[in-house]
């Protein structure tokens, strides 16, 4: 049962069907990533938007494992550069990346493989586990974010104002849901029986 995610739970067992599945798996969270990203809220005191995109890749990474998870944000990060507008307010471009908000963006791809990473090794079954395994996905996303915005706007007094304090609520109420969400999953499929492969 260990070493499974989610996604796992209904893979087929069938090599090509299987990658199949994963490809698809990996292109639908790209999509939902990008869903994510519309919304948003602009504060007019930071360059940096309040997106439910971050929701989206922890629990990416949490559904589909590490490397599916990560592959899902490199994607999406290829989407934006490629000119769909999936970024934030359906921008686009590689300006996007090289802006203010590009830190956080490559933060995605370590905090879904991160958690990823633990969730394969079972983290998200246990309440107090998966709510480690989130806030050090967090710590992944904002230590790159903050990195890049402080190189672009200075690491003064002002770079947590603008970078970090103005997301934790929701990155603790982020946190809360999916500490709520996974455990109950795992032990609602068990119920089931959907684990007996395993």
């Amino acid at each position: 049962m260990l070493n499974m995610t989610y996604a796992d739970v209904l893979r087929p067992c069938e090599k090509t069907q299987g990658r199949i599945y994963d490809i698809a798996l990996v292109i639908g969270g790209s999509l939902l990533i990008a869903a994510c990203a519309q919304v948003a809220i602009w504060p007019a005191f930071s360059p940096v938007p309040i997106t439910g995109q971050t929701f989206a890749v922890l629990m990416i990474g949490a559904l589909l494992g590490g490397k599916r998870g990560a592959l899902a944000v490199l994607a999406y990060i290829a989407e934006g550069i490629s000119g769909l507008p999936v970024f934030a307010l359906a921008r686009t471009g590689l300006g996007v990346i090289l802006g203010p908000t590009g830190g956080y963006l490559i933060g995605f791809v370590a905090a879904a493989y991160f958690i990823g990473r633990l969730c394969e090794k079972g983290w998200d079954r246990n309440f107090g586990k998966t709510i480690m395994a989130m806030v050090l996905g967090n710590i992944c996303i904002y230590a790159g974010g903050l990195f890049w915005l402080g190189c672009l706007t200075g690491f003064g007094s002002s770079l947590l104002s603008i970078g970090l304090y103005p997301f934790l609520p929701g990155e603790l109420a982020k946190v809360a849901l999916a500490a709520a969400i996974l455990p109950s999953g795992w032990k609602l499929l068990k119920m089931n029986n959907f684990l007996n492969k395993s």
